[in-house]
């Protein structure tokens, strides 16, 4: 009795360890791919994309984007992205890349960015959007995130991003913090980033905007915030909400000295 029990441990213990190598493969096998993919990252049609829509006067007033202060000082994009979210006082508002964005189009441009927040994502001016979001980051790649924390509200929307992240509800009772808050969790043998400390560079806030190569799409930070939500069987709280902008305050400033590799490469 004791030796069968001893052979049908050794065999659970085998089929355990045989399960854990396999997954580990697989993880590594992801990861194999995305380096293959990285010298030709569809991003990069993204970005000149981008790059030609900053500088292409558009809109009812016929304005380029070069004017556009992105927390650094009119026209200046280089370093701009590392430091988003941030407390802009032009608008009394702290923004994203994409809030802010937005604010240019309209005053600049002459865009109704009530509208555009409205478009579908990939569609119309939100694919304006996601193109920018590609440019603007990547022209940031290498560079180490640094969300400032001088400004009142921005210090009290990373305190807003955090209750935002625990917070637990809907059919599924899931939070932010369900996959991201803890070490050592996977999904479809993906390991998921611990999110409420600084997970490395380029795995977690560092990473997005994003081309996603399961839809053929680039998604930026806003879009990566409306999938998690659907997956949590949340309503989605609106594009540019300051919800979504202080989840990004919250996990950009807990990525501090990760250094970004926007617009990477996803599954």
């Amino acid at each position: 009795m004791k030796q069968k029990s001893l052979i049908a441990a050794t065999l659970a213990l085998a089929a355990s360890v045989g399960a854990f190598a396999q997954a580990k493969s697989a993880s590594d096998g992801i990861a194999e791919y995305r380096k293959m993919l990285e010298d030709g990252n569809p991003a990069e049609l993204f970005e000149a994309k981008g790059e030609d829509l900053w500088k292409t006067p558009r809109g009812p007033k016929k304005v380029s984007l070069e004017k556009c202060d992105l927390g650094l000082g009119p026209g200046v994009v280089k370093g701009a992205w590392v430091q988003l979210p941030r407390y802009f006082a032009d608008t009394q508002r702290v923004q994203d890349l994409e809030s802010r964005l937005l604010s240019c189009m309209e005053t600049l441009q002459g865009f109704n960015a009530t509208e555009i927040a409205k478009t579908a994502f990939d569609k119309g001016e939100q694919a304006t959007l996601a193109a920018l979001a590609a440019w603007i980051s990547a022209e940031s790649k290498g560079l180490k995130m640094a969300l400032p924390q001088g400004h009142a509200q921005e210090r009290r929307f990373y305190e807003l991003g955090k209750r935002a992240f625990f917070f637990r509800g809907g059919p599924m009772d899931f939070s932010c913090a369900s996959c991201h808050g803890e070490s050592g969790k996977r999904i479809r043998l993906q390991d998921l980033p611990n999110l409420t400390g600084n997970p490395g560079n380029g795995v977690g806030f560092a990473a997005w905007p994003a081309y996603r190569v399961s839809s053929g799409e680039m998604w930026s930070m806003q879009r990566r915030l409306n999938d998690c939500y659907r997956q949590q069987r949340f309503p989605y709280p609106g594009f540019a909400s300051d919800v979504t902008i202080a989840l990004g305050v919250y996990m950009g400033v807990n990525a501090k000295g990760a250094e970004s590799i926007a617009p990477a490469l996803k599954r």
